[in-house]
């Protein structure tokens, strides 16, 4: 199988039939609420905008700090942002930095919004998920539970093997799977910014008609992690609550936090230009 990789954003005009396609889907895409902030535009509007299924895959990926400045250091991970279909909200942060710069909030779409939200609409239509990532122990944890409180979703799963890259042979196994499965959603739960480049790069083999990168959200579902009360994501302060159930999370995202904040107090004084 020959697997066709995405490393960079369209910009010509379109030549044939898949271009075309591709050209009016973004199209449409730009009609949805948006809010460009530090030269990414996250989608701002509300989860029901997006289809459940269509004839062409597409792509939400989350946007946090910590990617940011990790897309600083990374040319294949920014590309894969601003190629995204649907870049969502992740945190408080970068609704505060919109605020503060544009004077524009940016709607909360954070990853278990986005999970609940999609499986709530699997369930309705006695959808298909697939969840690609992690462990076989928290795989099966997600799909008992899920098949206890979303009985009407067919649920399948794969966990690839645990290294910072994959080979090609690695792709063409877990496209096979997805394919011979045929999900509505593929939800992939893997670490940034793997996850959102695989999902990026490899979105035109997929056969689904969404790819949801949403990481953590894996381990919460599953229970191996402890859950934060919906009320925190509620105020906005989930994140807080996270650092301090997980504290190898200061040490692994403090440069990267840390180096976000000063991009954003540079760019409220003037000193720096905020990006395109």
């Amino acid at each position: 199988m020959h697997l066709k990789v995405k490393d960079s954003e369209d910009t010509m005009e379109p030549s044939n039939p898949t271009q075309a396609f591709k050209h009016n889907f973004r199209a449409m895409i730009s009609q949805y609420h948006s809010v460009s902030v530090l030269g990414y535009k996250l989608f701002s509007d509300d989860l029901t905008r997006i289809p459940l299924r269509g004839e062409k895959c597409r792509v939400i990926n989350c946007m946090s700090p910590n990617s940011y400045s990790l897309a600083l250091k990374d040319e294949a991970f920014r590309k894969a942002l601003h190629n995204t279909d649907f870049l969502v909200l992740d945190g408080v942060y970068f609704a505060l930095a919109s605020i503060l710069l544009q004077g524009r909030n940016i709607k909360r779409n954070q990853g278990p919004d986005v999970f609940k939200h999609f499986i709530e609409r699997l369930n309705e239509n006695s959808g298909k998920a697939f969840f690609l990532g992690s462990s076989e122990a928290v795989l099966g944890k997600i799909k008992e539970r899920l098949s206890k409180e979303y009985p009407q979703i067919t649920a399948g799963s794969y966990s690839p093997p645990f290294k910072k890259e994959f080979s090609d042979q690695d792709n063409q196994e877990m496209i096979s799977k997805i394919n011979a499965f045929g999900p509505d959603v593929l939800f992939v739960g893997m670490t940034a910014p793997k996850q959102e480049k695989w999902s990026v790069q490899m979105r035109d083999n997929i056969n689904a008609s969404l790819v949801i990168s949403i990481g953590n959200v894996f381990d919460w579902y599953a229970g191996t992690q402890k859950t934060i009360h919906p009320f925190f994501f509620k105020i906005r302060m989930g994140w807080l609550v996270r650092m301090f159930l997980r504290p190898e999370m200061i040490r692994r995202n403090l440069g990267n936090q840390l180096l976000f904040f000063w991009h954003i107090i540079l760019m409220a004084l003037k000193i720096k230009k905020q990006p395109d």
